[in-house]
């Protein structure tokens, strides 16, 4: 894999997708960060489902926590760990109340210090919400960029600091988003769907289906 071979992979994930975005439905920057935040180990479908209900109900701190704990678990409950998310829901709009006026901050260190924050969920608001050419390796992008050899890694940060490195910056605002597409839809973990993908010619994953796009 050399810097040639990235360009023209992330040249064809443009034309096949000129604008990509999430699956997550959001109207602001809040929602999307609690979006995120009952994401995680959840199907982004499942999240939609339950949030269509919890962000007509309230979709500012403010409302949410007027909500009531009690209450946001009734909407969440479909999604897996929804007490520990609710929780960490509730204590976060109390802190975006107590520390950024209600509104979500726009740095790393200060999404990370919101509960249940890591480093892939302020990567995803970061990047989705606010621009800013960020990379959240979750376990499809994980997948992609060691299949295909575009940023091998033994571990998510490693594959993160590499894509941020490797992937020319003209494509970074969007490569997230196209790479999760790609691992989700088509570079699948069990059955990869090589004959239909874009940049089959160019992987370098040794066990793909067809040698020939």
């Amino acid at each position: 894999m050399n810097q040639q071979k990235r360009r023209e992979i992330f040249e064809r994930l443009r034309a096949d997708n000129p604008h990509p975005t999430t699956e997550l439905n959001y109207s602001s920057p809040f929602e999307l960060l609690i979006a995120v935040l009952l994401s995680a180990q959840a199907t982004d479908a499942g999240v939609n489902k339950a949030t269509a209900k919890l962000f007509a109900a309230a979709n500012t701190p403010q409302a949410m926590l007027d909500l009531g704990l009690e209450q946001v678990m009734e909407y969440t409950r479909t999604i897996g760990l929804y007490q520990t998310k609710s929780k960490h829901i509730m204590e976060t709009c109390r802190l975006l109340l107590e520390k950024h006026n209600g509104e979500v901050p726009q740095t790393r260190e200060e999404l990370e210090a919101l509960p249940g924050v890591g480093r892939k969920t302020a990567n995803v608001v970061l990047n989705t919400a606010f621009g800013q050419p960020t990379m959240a390796v979750d376990t499809h992008i994980f997948r992609v960029s060691n299949r295909t050899r575009i940023a091998p890694g033994k571990n998510v940060r490693e594959v993160e600091d590499k894509l941020m490195r490797f992937i020319p910056k003209e494509f970074l605002l969007d490569a997230h988003h196209w790479l999760i597409l790609l691992g989700r839809y088509t570079c699948k973990a069990q059955k990869p769907q090589c004959e239909r993908c874009v940049i089959l010619d160019l992987c370098e994953y040794p066990a793909k289906t067809v040698s020939t796009r």
